[in-house]
């Protein structure tokens, strides 16, 4: 493929079929898992094994706990879906996201058996809980950035600077 204007306008076009499938797919996955926790708690055991976090089951019972994760999970996503919109409520939506995710990727270092074993001194995660957790890394990443588009897409509002939609 040559370089120059067809080039970058194909990258273009990948960015932003790569924007909305990253906002939308963070959209999707907080809203399932948020959903998830009215019918399993499969936060328990991440929950009790955290120094961070596992003083929550002296004020909340497993159940409670579950429905209010959950209810802020499906909160973040649906407000995370209003950028178009609504950027400072998605900017709202990105960091409640934002706090979620530091506390599971938390969990990577507080839960035992995340590494299942070690290969020639290389740590092998398991699959769960290890690698269950591993993905929150990137949702971690893709939540700091939709945080961070809706903050400009508010600046560049508050600038008059007409901006994409």
């Amino acid at each position: 493929m040559p370089d120059g204007p067809p080039l970058k306008a194909v990258g273009e076009r990948l960015s932003g079929a790569g924007a909305i499938i990253a906002r939308y797919g963070l959209v999707v996955v907080l809203a399932w898992i948020g959903a998830g926790k009215y019918v399993k708690m499969e936060s328990r055991v991440l929950i009790e094994d955290s120094p961070l976090m596992s003083w929550l089951y002296d004020i909340f019972s497993f159940t409670a706990l579950a429905d209010a994760l959950g209810t802020v999970e499906i909160a973040a996503a649906a407000l995370i879906a209003l950028h178009p919109v609504w950027p400072r409520l998605s900017a709202v939506g990105s960091a409640l996201a934002v706090v979620l995710f530091l506390g599971t990727v938390s969990f990577l270092f507080t839960t035992p058996g995340v590494v299942g074993m070690f290969a020639n001194g290389f740590p092998v995660l398991s699959a769960k809980p290890g690698q269950f957790l591993l993905k929150d890394l990137v949702l971690l990443g893709v939540s700091l950035w939709t945080l961070g588009e809706a903050l400009q897409r508010i600046h560049r509002g508050r600038a008059g600077v007409p901006g994409p939609e």
